[in-house]
């Protein structure tokens, strides 16, 4: 592939690696008239974020038994579930309003770390799954192996804390 080609996809991922976090941030901001919360999204979603964990988990145990195969279908899976996850959570919130955390003492602290660092991780996620996967689908394993010793961590704090932050948050859903 030429150096063209290659700026373009990295243009590309850096374009929408800041899109996805302020068109989600701004459309907080917006609530679709005459339509019911879609309560039920929250429990799909966290859902989606613990298949999501044992995914990266499993894509990890594939490669290093030499299954680039197997480790390619779960990561393009988790690739999809994030995606829908995306979409769900978009979907939620621009139909219900934000659940203030009601838990008081320690456990709040420890609540809005875990809430911070989930969603400033999970920002910083998009650029390093997108060149990841651009490594690998240019078959440049050496940068995507590199590459994958950050995203796979991150990533897979991301998922595990979305759980947590969904059942620390459950019981003050409406």
């Amino acid at each position: 592939m030429n150096n063209k080609s290659l700026r373009r996809y990295n243009a590309i991922i850096v374009v929408v690696s800041i899109v996805i976090p302020i068109v989600v941030a701004a459309l907080f901001t917006v609530r679709i008239p005459n339509v019911a919360p879609l309560k039920m999204l929250p429990p799909i979603y966290a859902t989606i974020n613990g298949i999501t964990a044992v995914l990266l988990v499993l894509a990890v145990a594939q490669i290093k038994r030499g299954n680039r195969k197997n480790h390619e279908k779960l990561m393009k899976i988790n690739i999809f579930l994030s995606l829908l996850f995306l979409v769900m959570y978009i979907a939620y919130h621009v139909t219900s309003d934000s659940t203030p955390y009601g838990g008081e003492g320690l456990i709040r602290y420890v609540y809005f770390f875990i809430l911070v660092t989930h969603i400033v991780l999970s920002v910083a996620l998009i650029p390093l799954v997108l060149f990841t996967y651009k490594h690998a689908a240019l078959r440049d394993f050496k940068a995507h192996k590199r590459l994958s010793k950050v995203t796979f961590p991150i990533w897979l704090y991301v998922a595990v804390t979305g759980v947590v932050v969904y059942f620390m948050i459950a019981p003050y859903y409406g």
